[in-house]
């Protein structure tokens, strides 16, 4: 009994499910029960809570880019057959825009529903109309172009996903093609890729700290005050969110690979929790490629070329709010959408989707697209920027979820996929042994 005691240490994910609970019950603590003071609202909540909940977050943003550049460099290299590469990048993204559609259609459905701006008091909801005026949509013809680096150095130093994600192939592919002509370049990126893992690890080991200050500071600055007015817009965004997670996510899955869904939904949560506590897509791209590896069974060959892909293109969460808050804003002003506009919608959010970066709030810019596709005032925004920041870590959540179950897809449509560590939770089989091999080669 004792050293089976011993042995039983709480893990890193434990611990981080551990500080968001904590997190959430100080945040509300501070909020209700501590009075305003500078010591409070200065020092406490915009002092240290915030300096090492952004102190967090930048470490975690340092890792994305070359961590995301190499991993990609080596997953592409070590697919090594173009027409392979190929197959898995257009499966990859059928299945995104697939499962974006299929948002954006339940958001709406859900919206028409539940009428979240049906008999809504305009004047009980602050509008920040003011901010809404310095968001700038992007349009559809320069966010293909922005596809494609014309600088590959400036995409790196600016953090641009889509560009680096573009390059990186182009260059795995050429090291696979050109093979032991360019042996130690290909080295140099296998072991530059398992030193930026390395350091993904130690700056995880933070992470605990990171999430209780984050989520501290968020329920210390939002309360429940400001979710009252618009109560029934989010109970119709968490519905819709709750849907495409567990309903349509683990049917795809079910169907496509007959993986037990509650062992996925298991193994994968603790990233969910993490997902949610920092509210952005690219930091949980190292957790989510280790997660994957070790609790799902899935060859790293795979998850480092569509997680990476997924956090830039694969918005369904995003796409979710776009779909509830068209339909929140149309009946708040009183205007009647056609089944056109409501077609409309689904098409220019899933394509606003690919555009989007996974950083925290970036889909209330992509919504003024959205908004202007069917007419609908950029103002309305304004109504719901207030409690944006919680939607947006529940949506982030939704966001990677997908990203993994496409991962685990493709995985198993491309034999790697290793069932036998799915099943057993992590337990390292002699396959995966060999999968992790292959990528290091």
């Amino acid at each position: 009994m004792k050293k089976a005691k011993e042995k039983k240490k709480i893990g890193l994910t434990t611990k981080i499910f551990i500080s968001l609970i904590l997190g959430a019950i100080f945040g509300i603590i501070l909020c209700y029960m501590v009075p305003s003071s500078h010591i409070k609202d200065d020092i406490i909540v915009e002092g240290i809570l915030y300096v090492i909940g952004q102190g967090f977050i930048r470490l975690m943003k340092m890792l994305v880019v070359p961590l995301v550049f190499c991993s990609l460099v080596c997953g592409s290299m070590s697919i090594g057959d173009t027409k392979k590469l190929g197959t898995v990048g257009v499966r990859t993204l059928v299945f995104y825009l697939f499962t974006t559609a299929l948002a954006v259609t339940v958001a709406l459905s859900v919206g028409n529903i539940i009428n979240p701006g049906v008999g809504l008091d305009m004047s009980a909801v602050q509008s920040n109309a003011a901010d809404v005026q310095s968001m700038e949509a992007t349009s559809l013809t320069d966010t293909l172009l922005n596809i494609i680096p014309d600088n590959p150095i400036s995409s790196l130093a600016n953090g641009n996903m889509l560009q680096i994600i573009v390059f990186a192939l182009i260059v795995g592919i050429i090291l696979a093609k050109l093979g032991e002509r360019t042996e130690t370049v290909g080295n140099f990126f296998s072991q530059f890729n398992d030193i930026m893992m390395e350091m993904t690890m130690m700056v995880m080991s933070l992470a605990p700290i990171g999430v209780f200050c984050l989520i501290s500071r968020t329920f210390a600055n939002i309360g429940f005050s400001a979710f009252v007015p618009l109560a029934k817009y989010m109970i119709g965004v968490l519905i819709a969110l709750a849907i495409q997670c567990f309903v349509v996510y683990m049917a795809l899955l079910k169907v496509f690979t007959g993986l037990n869904p509650v062992i996925f939904i298991k193994n994968f949560f603790p990233v969910m929790a993490f997902a949610f506590s920092t509210a952005t897509s690219n930091a949980t791209i190292p957790m989510s490629i280790d997660t994957l590896s070790k609790k799902m069974g899935v060859s790293k060959k795979i998850s480092s070329f569509t997680i990476p892909l997924g956090a830039t293109i694969n918005m369904d969460g995003t796409a979710i709010m776009q779909g509830v808050a068209v339909v929140f804003a149309a009946q708040a002003f009183g205007i009647h959408l056609s089944m056109t506009d409501y077609l409309t919608v689904i098409g220019t959010a899933t394509l606003a989707s690919i555009g989007t970066a996974g950083v925290p709030s970036v889909g209330l810019v992509t919504l003024t697209m959205v908004f202007n596709s069917v007419g609908l005032p950029v103002e309305a925004i304004g109504l719901i920027m207030g409690i944006d920041r919680i939607l947006d870590m529940t949506r982030t959540a939704v966001n990677i979820t997908g990203d993994a179950v496409c991962t685990t897809i493709v995985a198993n449509q491309n034999k790697a996929l290793d069932r036998e560590v799915f099943n057993n939770s992590g337990k390292e089989s002699k396959k995966q042994k060999e999968m992790g091999s292959d990528v290091e080669q």
